[in-house]
């Protein structure tokens, strides 16, 4: 990477959900690799979970920096929150062009959520160049409004090309470095995720997955009998008291409500098998370490294109949530544990599902931007 300036300024946007955070990051910690002389911004939602996924991300030299906006989202169905969100806009976009004119980034980039979208609008009329990233295969409206500020759209599927044009370029979606042998063993002792058993992550995402959770709580006897669980719930979705004194009972499994992308890169690149909801972030985390997997999208949701594109390339074992009880579910993770040619399968073709290189691609794209 090259550079005409001697400082940078980058500011990332995203939030309300941990899916366009961690690219970002990844994306911030090759910038940073690569150019010492950088200042990195962060801006998001004040209750999402981004700001503590930022906040313990470990970069070389100074932290990136976390500003807060208000975040309105307007629905495409009639609700009464629309009549209050709409005023939540107004004033983020008024906050927007005060932390621009303080800050002057070179470039905003925003992988989605709607906190971004009066930044992004924002920058535009500022004359701030924008890149927006699409994630999911279905676009989503909060990028399809950004889309008219941004001088470049990045896509991580092909079929975004059509969906936004001339300046859409297909680079993949940015992944994160697999992380040290020696970290990866801290984070397991940390946990204490010892044994011999295999280790099953379980997660629905920063935000978490209600009816994933009460599969595997009503699971989690079964699956512990069989395999180390670490199972991610989600911020504010704590299993009750009486449910956490009848888990504690259990050796093999474990749960955190959330814990810092790190420690979770390093489970899932440990795993032997992860049980995941469709968001982009960690199918591409799965992608990029090769892992078998079971993905359970979100019904009715753009994640079930997600999940098409997996399923049509035999890639991961999909499941529909809406035909699952506990025991399906508990059944479905051990049959395939047991099954290691199936298991080698879905880690051999999960590796072709993405574009490599995405990180470097859009570390490109940015400083491309900020030179002009």
């Amino acid at each position: 990477m090259s550079k005409k300036k001697e400082f940078l300024k980058i500011m990332f946007s995203g939030g309300g959900t941990g899916g366009s955070v961690t690219p970002l990051l990844a994306v911030a910690k090759e910038l940073r690799e690569n150019i010492k002389e950088i200042d990195l911004l962060f801006v998001g939602t004040k209750n999402g979970p981004e700001k503590k996924l930022v906040s313990t991300f470990h970069l070389p030299g100074t932290p990136v920096r976390f500003r807060i906006i208000k975040a309105g989202k307007w629905r495409r169905y009639f609700s009464w929150r629309n009549f209050f969100d709409i005023f939540q806009i107004i004033i983020a976009f008024f906050q927007s062009c005060i932390l621009l004119i303080k800050e002057k980034p070179d470039v905003v980039v925003s992988a989605g959520g709607f906190v971004s979208v009066p930044l992004a609008w924002a920058a535009f009329f500022q004359k701030i160049p924008v890149l927006v990233h699409q994630q999911d295969v279905r676009p989503g409206l909060a990028n399809r409004l950004m889309a008219k500020t941004a001088q470049v759209i990045s896509t991580t599927f092909a079929k975004s090309l059509n969906d936004y044009g001339s300046r859409a370029q297909w680079i993949g979606n940015p992944a994160p470095q697999k992380p040290a042998d020696s970290y990866i063993k801290q984070v397991r002792k940390q946990y204490e995720l010892v044994g011999e058993k295999p280790l099953v992550i379980i997660t629905g995402g920063g935000t978490g997955a209600a009816v994933i959770n009460q599969l595997t709580w009503e699971g989690a006897e079964r699956l512990s009998q069989v395999a180390q669980v670490f199972h991610l719930t989600g911020a504010g979705k704590a299993p009750s008291i009486a449910r956490r004194e009848k888990l504690a009972a259990l050796y093999d499994y474990k749960w955190r409500e959330i814990i810092s992308s790190e420690e979770m890169l390093a489970l899932i690149a440990d795993a032997n098998l992860v049980v995941s909801r469709c968001g982009l972030a960690t199918l591409t985390e799965l992608c990029a370490f090769n892992k078998s997997a079971i993905l359970i999208p979100m019904p009715n949701s753009h994640q079930e294109d997600n999940a098409a594109v997996f399923s049509k390339k035999e890639a991961a074992l999909v499941l529909d949530q809406e035909k699952l009880d506990s025991y399906k579910f508990s059944e479905s993770i051990i049959n395939l544990l047991n099954n290691d040619a199936r298991r080698e399968a879905l880690s051999y073709n999960i590796e072709k599902v993405m574009k490599k290189d995405a990180r470097e691609r859009m570390a490109q794209l940015i400083l491309q931007l900020a030179n002009k």
